[in-house]
């Protein structure tokens, strides 16, 4: 997907974001004759001196299949002004981050996402927040597993969700 088609995305969610004021997970689940599809992220996290690494892999467990999905990461902290972004993802504020997850078919696995992201300054510490931000109108009924918040220290250990 090109930068600019992302950028649609992202702008046409945050009109619906801020018509409706429910987020893009919430407003698909409340679509009406749309699929159902259980998104799932599973991956990991690392800090190190102002750096923080995050590698998702989004799955699809059905009933139906997805044509695409948007993945987003937030921070507790914030990014630094330039960023070096992965092809299909987005800036999308001063601590968050949105990337396409490719086509999720039934039972299976979208595109790998690796992100390197450079914080503004150093901190001990970063919570970092996954979830799905749009869904294309499908619903989810367990969000359990595709809204994830973890810890991560700065000493480069790897963090598993």
């Amino acid at each position: 997907m090109r930068r600019g088609a992302v950028r649609s995305v992202v702008v046409a969610g945050l009109l619906v974001l801020g018509v409706s004021g429910v987020s893009g997970t919430e407003a698909g689940a409340a679509a009406r004759g749309g699929p159902e599809a259980d998104v799932a992220y599973h991956g990991r996290v690392s800090l190190s001196q102002g750096r923080l690494r995050v590698w998702v892999v989004p799955q699809n467990e059905g009933p139906a299949a997805l044509p695409n999905a948007t993945l987003r990461v937030r921070l507790s902290a914030d990014l630094a002004d330039r960023q070096e972004l992965a092809q299909g993802c987005a800036r999308a504020g001063l601590r968050e981050v949105v990337c396409e997850t490719g086509a999720l078919p039934l039972h299976g696995r979208g595109r790998h996402i690796g992100l390197l992201l450079d914080l503004k300054e150093p901190v001990p510490e970063v919570v970092v927040r996954i979830d799905t931000w749009w869904n294309g109108g499908a619903s989810d009924r367990d969000l359990s597993n595709n809204q994830h918040a973890v810890l991560a220290l700065d000493t480069g250990d790897s963090y598993a969700f």
